[in-house]
């Protein structure tokens, strides 16, 4: 248990090098990526083929305010304050509830991983590849994990797995879902938005310790990774120093990406993301006039 954090680390480098795969630029061999990201898979309980799919609609669709029902989710996603306004009172306390770090980024990941990512739940039925690849994915996992349990003991399979997994799942989400969230991010309407400025003004530069970024594979680099995602985690540092206009992008300290954990909502009119506390405040001195 003791080196649960450190494992929960190799853990989320392993994912990226399954991030990578993904997008087919962790090696030259498209097989090899595929090979490569179904093991990681295993290990990240992921199966594959369907993430990859799904994730390749967030970078169609990434801060664009006129697609983010095409391929986001609520990490890479928000309203915009009219919307928000827009909707009853529940509907309010369901976004916020969703929404608030605790439930984002503490409750839902182990779930992400543990629940969903064992069903084809919001998968389109002619995603008949992808839901295969859930179900063998699954198989691939009992198989491994029944072996791991007849021969070291179940209870003791689940000591190691479980803490690893859920703090990985923790971490990792954490890290994809502050990487366009800050004060300074920018969404765009559809007929503003095109894929460089989306990737350098709604995509952040989350700086870490030398540690942290090989475990994290560099994905702090995310408006480089955005601007061209072919590029592998081992080149984004060197891609982000060797081009100077790749330096002028919202910057998050360790300090700043816990605070970006809050925007939740875009304000068309401030031209910014805002929390939701800063909402309700923009909206007093508009009912006192009113």
């Amino acid at each position: 248990m003791a080196f649960a954090p450190l494992a929960a680390l190799f853990l989320v480098r392993i994912f990226i090098i399954q991030h990578d795969c993904g997008h087919y630029s962790f090696f030259r061999s498209r097989r090899a990526n595929n090979v490569t990201g179904f093991f990681c898979g295993l290990l990240t309980l992921t199966p594959y083929t369907s993430w990859r799919r799904q994730h390749a609609g967030h970078h169609g669709v990434w801060n664009d305010l006129d697609r983010r029902e095409t391929g986001a989710d609520i990490y890479s996603s928000c309203l915009t304050t009219e919307e928000y306004l827009a909707l009853s009172r529940r509907k309010r306390w369901e976004y916020r509830a969703a929404r608030h770090p605790v439930v984002a980024n503490l409750v839902l990941p182990p779930l992400i991983f543990f629940v969903l990512y064992r069903l084809p739940f919001d998968m389109p039925r002619n995603w008949k590849r992808e839901r295969r690849g859930v179900y063998l994915t699954n198989i691939a996992l009992v198989g491994l994990l029944g072996s791991l349990g007849l021969v070291l003991g179940f209870g003791q399979v689940a000591l190691v797995q479980v803490p690893v997994m859920i703090l990985a799942s923790i971490i990792g989400v954490w890290l994809f879902s502050v990487q366009h969230r800050s004060e300074k991010a920018q969404w765009f309407r559809h007929e503003q938005w095109d894929a460089q400025a989306a990737s350098l003004q709604g995509s952040t530069f989350l700086r870490l310790p030398g540690p942290l970024r090989w475990f994290t594979g560099n994905i702090g680099y995310h408006h480089v990774h955005h601007l061209n995602p072919r590029i592998p985690n081992y080149r984004l540092r060197d891609c982000h120093a060797a081009l100077s206009d790749l330096r002028e992008v919202p910057q998050l300290s360790f300090r700043d990406a816990m605070r970006a954990l809050w925007f939740v909502l875009w304000d068309e009119r401030l031209g910014k993301m805002v929390t939701i506390r800063e909402m309700k405040r923009e909206q007093l001195p508009s009912r006192a006039a009113a």
